[in-house]
């Protein structure tokens, strides 16, 4: 369930592992909420000048020095990274500390075996849309996460966007198939969108103005709408008129619906293999 985010200004030392394009957005979206930047440290080998101007406020950027336990960890590597990137991050974990991360495929299980025995763990799959503060996190902890801990995940998750928890972990190949990945699904639309309307004849970049407007305001109109998506798209729709024409075959059998399903159960098997 998603709440409202919380200020991070007493969040305790906070290490991010990782400020690439996700890892910068939750940075940018912590320094939002008011976190303290002596307090983070950041370890990335080619960090971007965003990055390097926070130094000057006060964040420490590949700290040379005997490392020190840190509240929280927010691992943002590549999966790819992950067998290189963890085990020089157990010094910094303490007894209390929580590790919160973000990586696509690696799981618990190995997060587990690549750190010290008993570190408190968060998985989260977030999605592109955290770049401008809209994204959608879904979670899964392990056992040794405390309330507290489940709470600072929450608010560290929170800074991009709505946060949704899972009991069960192996639903995050599901959740990586459909939000995870979902936001390439929703650029393909506008996409083909534009295309289908130059062969009816519109000039391409009016098609394309049309397209990206069209699916913009359609999204926001359901995220501020009460309404489910089958009653937006039941109240466009005139009996006998042209969206129901378009909608006949969209609907229809090998339609928009049955494509999403196998896409999504495609991606969702992908996701399985690549955790192994």
């Amino acid at each position: 369930m998603s709440r409202k985010p919380q200020p991070l200004k007493s969040i305790g030392s906070l290490l991010l592992v990782g400020a690439g394009k996700m890892g910068g957005a939750m940075l940018d979206g912590w320094i939002a909420r008011g976190l303290n930047l002596k307090k983070l440290v950041v370890i990335e080998p080619q960090p971007g000048k965003a990055v390097q101007a926070l130094t000057r406020r006060g964040l420490k950027l590949n700290p040379k020095g005997k490392p020190v336990e840190a509240a929280a960890i927010v691992i943002a590597v590549k999966p790819q990274s992950a067998p290189a990137a963890l085990p020089p991050l157990r010094p910094y974990v303490g007894k209390t500390t929580l590790v919160l991360s973000i990586m696509a495929g690696r799981t618990i299980g190995f997060l587990e075996q690549s750190l010290a025995p008993g570190t408190a763990i968060v998985r989260a799959m977030p999605n592109t849309p955290a770049s401008i503060g809209r994204g959608i996190s879904v979670a899964v902890a392990n056992a040794k996460v405390s309330a507290r801990q489940h709470k600072l995940a929450g608010d560290l998750l929170a800074a991009i966007g709505k946060v949704e928890w899972a009991g069960d972990e192996t639903l995050m190949d599901a959740v990586t198939a459909l939000s995870g990945s979902g936001p390439a699904y929703i650029f393909l639309l506008a996409e083909a969108m534009t295309k289908a309307g130059i062969a009816t004849g519109l000039p391409a970049d009016l098609a394309a103005r049309l397209a990206r407007e069209t699916v913009a305001g359609s999204g926001e109109l359901l995220h501020r709408s009460e309404l489910d998506a089958a009653t937006l798209r039941q109240n466009v729709t005139s009996p006998g008129g042209t969206t129901a024409a378009a909608l006949e075959v969209l609907m229809g059998p090998g339609g928009f619906e049955e494509l999403l399903t196998r896409a999504i159960a495609a991606a969702t098997r992908r996701s399985r293999e690549l955790a192994g």
